[in-house]
């Protein structure tokens, strides 16, 4: 299979979406910009990240799991979903900024938080700048560093004039002005976080990687799990990119539920 092929049918299947109707919901004002978000259950915070071009809609299957223990923010991160598109070149550490100045908004001390692929990549920044905020974080495809670079067969498939190929890029995002600078700025898709900086990290991390993530490099993933001060590694055999998705969603649930709760 193609990986650009592959590429597409990874992120369809992070598309389901459930019914469900927040106990708050608000577009924010942060840096300039507004940044949709929505709250649901009780509990601690734990925040739900998703992946590029996704929206916090392809969390919404997994809110009934945790919003009896959590309250769960879903955010619609910068340039996604009901959040203002890209008015710069995609930043990793941008986002995470936005996402920061978003968690003082609501005066949170403290969360916890799952982030797919780029939003697990926005994890990481946050972790640097702001070291006391995340008690702990699970990243699923994704381990702070990755470049678009790498993988040109993707950029070659993931453009503006394929949208046709990708249909629910309209159902997140609504405009053909924000799909074409979510396209656009896929190729500004780069990241990248040193040993040292690794290094810093407080939060415990569990990374989850299926070992058929083609987008994953395990001389990464082994780098990274080297340098963290804590840290867990679950690698799915015979999973692709989403390895919270499908067959193993309750597995996913029931680990990460284990993983959050240790204190």
């Amino acid at each position: 299979m193609k990986k650009s092929t592959l590429f597409i049918i990874l992120i369809l299947i992070s598309t389901n979406i459930f019914s469900q109707i927040p106990k708050e919901s608000e577009s924010a004002f942060i840096n300039g910009k507004n940044i949709y978000y929505e709250v649901y259950g009780e509990g601690e915070p734990l925040f739900l990240l998703h992946g590029y071009t996704l929206s916090s809609q392809s969390w919404l299957p997994y809110v009934e799991d945790f919003d009896k223990e959590y309250k769960v923010y879903l955010v619609d991160l910068t340039g996604h979903g009901k959040s203002d598109a890209f008015k710069e070149d995609l930043s990793i550490k941008s986002v995470a900024e936005d996402l920061n100045a978003l968690i003082q908004y609501l005066k949170l001390d403290k969360i916890k938080a799952i982030g797919f692929s780029f939003g697990g990549d926005v994890l990481y920044q946050l972790a640097l700048m702001n070291p006391s905020l995340i008690e702990s974080m699970i990243t699923i495809g994704a381990v702070g560093t990755w470049t678009i670079n790498d993988f040109p067969t993707y950029q070659k498939a993931f453009t503006f004039e394929n949208r046709i190929n990708f249909p629910w890029l309209l159902k997140y995002h609504g405009t053909d002005d924000k799909i074409k600078a979510l396209m656009d700025q896929f190729k500004n898709y780069t990241v990248m976080v040193s040993n040292e900086e690794l290094q810093t990290i407080k939060p415990e991390v569990l990374i989850m990687i299926g070992d058929d993530d083609e987008g994953m490099d395990l001389e990464e993933v082994v780098r990274v799990k080297k340098n963290l001060p804590k840290s867990d590694l679950w690698i799915l055999p015979n999973v692709a990119h989403g390895a919270h998705e499908g067959e193993t969603k309750g597995e996913f649930v029931t680990k990460s539920k284990a993983f959050l709760s240790k204190k």
